[in-house]
This record gives C-alpha cells, structure tokens and sequence, in this order.
C-alpha cells in the first residue's frame, strides 16, 4: 500500500454547513490508494455532510478535496465531470431508478460518461452484475429484489465506469447482520480485485472492525475530527470516553 506521500483523496481544512449551520470546520485527512477507510461517528455528527461536499453534490464553506493530486474543489466544470467519472457512488438505498431493470440502471453512466455501442453497453452491464453475484438479473427490476441485492446491483453500477474510487453511504443499514458481513466480503473483494480504493460512511462497528484499515471519528460537539488511526489501535489507545464506547458498543474486533 502506498505511503501518505501521494495520496488518493486529500481533504485539507474542510468546513460545511447543513441548512446555513456549521457542521464541520477545519476536518483534514489523507485516504491512501487500494485502502479501506471508514469516516465514522454518532448520530449527527456530518458524516454525510462530509460525503457529500466531497463528492460534489455540496459546496463545502472552505477548504479543498484534492484526488489523486488534482484539485476537485477548484475544478471547472469540464475537469470537475472528467475527475466524476473516476469514482462511483453507492447511496444508502442503492438509489436505483426502479422504472429501469438492472441492466438499464447500470447502463446509465455508461451511456453517460462514454460514445460505446448499445450491445457493448449491455454486455458490460451484464459482467458488472456478474461480478457482484447477480449474474443474469439485468431484465429484473429493484421492486424484484431484497434490500441486499438492492446494494448488490447499486454497488454494479457504482462500478460501471472501472472507477479507482468507490464511496459507500452507510451501506450495511437496513441489512440482517449476515446480509451486511456478506456485503463486507464484497466491499473487500474489490478493492482486492481491482485495487480500489474504499471509502465508507458507517456506524456499524462490525463493518469498522471487520474491514477497515482505517478511520477517522467525527464528533458534533467538536465539529471535527476527534480519532485517527487502525479501528483496534483507536479503540485500545484513545483516551477520549466518547471514542471508547462508540468503538468498544459490541466489543473490540480482531487486529
């Protein structure tokens, strides 16, 4: 894994707001290439607000998000669609059009973000459902599906474009424990397959112990980071209570 020294996503001195309120102010970290890192905190605490004025859906009140060296938050619009298309998004709920099959949902930035012919569209798609277990599921539609298959086929088309980065909206909520720890396998099994790199906004704390390498703990009262570091070296070390027992709510995971 690479050092800090060139990092994949850069966030320096980051504040936002939600609904005109100050919700983080001055969060910095570095997430490495091909690491699993996890932005986690209670309830409250702008874990979402964070994903997404670094993904662009928000405008941060100040600071930068840099990928792979590039600056995001200063891009024009033409560089800003271009760096877009190097990452996908999985949402909470899979946010999967459910008028669409499988198969058209995944085609949607395919035939966005690139000039290929509809039979290599489809094709793709296929593979892309494929690998990630749903292997001839493109004519079904959401309504068809469980709520895991749901993030099965969000997370295929989140992986439509080959992006180098993948961000995870609490991907485990709504899911039964095995659901989640499967989905878990998934998450790793890219990044291991493909060498993605892994963000992911969670409370699960078996998701935090399972497979991150990483994590940064947000705090509202703080407004910021309060912990950093491997979830079982946060966990032991840290002398904050508010670290300790979110971290320690189902007992302290394997190294």
């Amino acid at each position: 894994m690479s050092s800090d020294a060139n990092p994949a996503i850069e966030v320096t001195d980051l504040a936002c707001s939600y609904d005109e309120k100050l919700v983080l102010d001055g969060v910095s970290f570095r997430v490495r290439p091909a690491e699993i890192f996890f932005v986690i905190g209670g309830s409250g605490c702008g874990k979402t607000t964070l994903l997404r004025n670094m993904i662009g859906l928000n405008t941060p009140v100040r600071g930068e998000v840099r990928f792979n060296g590039r600056s995001f938050t200063s891009a024009d619009s033409k560089s800003r669609r271009e760096m877009l298309r190097t990452f996908g998004m999985l949402f909470q709920s899979g946010a999967l059009w459910t008028s669409l099959t499988l198969g058209e949902n995944i085609a949607l930035p395919l035939e966005e973000y690139t000039s290929l012919p509809a039979d290599e569209i489809r094709s793709i798609a296929a593979f892309k459902l494929a690998q990630v277990g749903l292997e001839g599921y493109e004519e079904h539609y959401p309504s068809e599906l469980s709520g895991g298959m749901r993030k099965r086929a969000g997370l295929a088309r989140a992986l439509a474009l080959d992006p180098g980065i993948v961000f995870f909206d609490e991907p485990s909520a709504s899911l039964d424990p095995v659901t989640a720890r499967n989905l878990d396998r998934l998450i790793v099994q890219v990044r291991d397959t493909f060498g993605t790199t892994i963000v992911v906004v969670s409370h699960d704390v078996d998701s935090i112990f399972g497979i991150a390498d990483r994590i940064v703990m947000l705090d509202r009262d703080k407004r910021g980071i309060i912990a950093e570091g491997k979830p079982s070296e946060v966990a032991r070390n840290s002398d904050n209570p508010r670290v300790v027992e979110f971290l320690t709510r189902r007992g302290i995971g394997a190294e």
